[in-house]
């Protein structure tokens, strides 16, 4: 990795205060893969406004881009709270940690309202299917037949984030393993260059509650049943490079602006992350294998954001004046007549 990035900025800059959480934790992971994406895009930190809810994985923004405003919600409400800084700035880039407890649970119906509105925002799940701060029970998306650290089996369906996301509408859908950093760390940077709502849902195995054997959330269980759909790279729009158009299963170089390499692979599997049926189908069909399907599993560019469906001016709704934003009487009598 370069010392500095595009704005000259070195990747300490990016990091934020020592973690709390227990060693080994997968969100630990996590949290470097976020300052790498930050870091590898350019991005101001200044110009972050990351937020959380209530859990072991919304402690995590304290952990990087400490010169960023962070806020914790109450819990299970980030995605309302990070969808009105959205609207109030739009230049802002609002990156959102939660937990599965914090959007399966108490916060179902914020994520859901979350991806229906689709504000330009990074919705990261650090999913472990545990309840971590209170002693380890199973969360709402815990796999069924998972078995606790007592041995107890889980016997409740579990609900799957990233099929409902798809489901509601949501344009750019990732799923992901707190393991892999060669898959985690490009998809959230095509993530933070998502001009919508883009959920990442990261499997983050908890060290202390739900690593042992007969989960199926462990280390080890995820590394043996973990399928990728593709091997991810991401390049950011300020190092363009010509289209290249690779055959399925072959191999091609390509040269990159500072002189390194890249080897760019044709998608072996016939997987079209446009296919939003196909995508819930494959979803589905591993999760009956009790594998665990991760890579970009839907996108859709030209889906309207927030910003576009309510054609909202380009300049943030914070830093409008009172002359602009205060109609006159003839104005608000104009807009009353069109009502009749």
């Amino acid at each position: 990795m370069s010392k500095e990035n595009i704005l000259g900025l070195p990747i300490q800059e990016y990091k934020g205060g020592k973690s709390t959480l227990c060693a080994g934790c997968g969100h630990d992971s996590i949290t470097d893969k976020i300052i790498k994406a930050c870091f590898n895009n350019g991005i101001k930190p200044h110009m972050v406004a990351k937020m959380s809810g209530i859990g072991c994985s919304s402690k995590t923004p304290a952990y990087f881009l400490s010169k960023s405003h962070g806020f914790n919600t109450v819990h299970g409400r980030m995605p309302s709270v990070s969808t009105g800084a959205a609207l109030a700035n739009r230049q802002l880039t609002v990156l959102g940690v939660s937990g599965d407890g914090d959007t399966a649970s108490i916060g179902i119906g914020q994520f859901v309202h979350c991806v229906r509105r689709n504000a330009p925002m990074v919705y990261i799940v650090e999913n472990n299917g545990v309840y971590g701060l209170t002693k380890g029970q199973f969360s709402a998306t815990a796999d069924e037949g998972s078995k606790s650290k007592r041995g107890v089996p889980n016997e409740i369906p579990p609900i799957d984030l990233t099929s409902l996301a798809i489901q509601l509408g949501c344009g750019f859908v990732g799923k992901s393993f707190s393991g892999a950093p060669k898959q985690l760390t490009p998809l959230i940077q095509a993530a933070l260059s998502y001009q919508g709502t883009a959920v990442i849902d990261v499997i983050s195995p908890c060290v202390t509650f739900n690593n042992h054997e007969g989960s199926t959330r462990s280390y080890n269980y995820v590394k043996d049943h973990d399928i990728e759909l593709q091997t991810l790279d991401y390049i950011p729009s300020f190092t363009p490079i010509d289209e290249i158009d690779i055959p399925q299963g072959e191999s091609t170089d390509v040269e990159m602006h500072d002189g390194s390499t890249i080897r760019l692979t044709g998608t072996k599997e016939d997987y079209d992350v446009h296919d939003r049926n196909a995508a819930i189908a494959a979803i589905n069909e591993s999760m009956a294998k009790g594998e665990h399907l991760t890579g970009l599993l839907y996108l859709d560019n030209a889906k309207k954001n927030i910003y576009q469906e309510m054609r909202l001016c380009e300049t943030p709704l914070a830093s409008l004046q009172e002359e602009t934003i205060r109609p006159t009487e003839e104005t608000l009598l104009e807009i009353m007549n069109s009502y009749k």
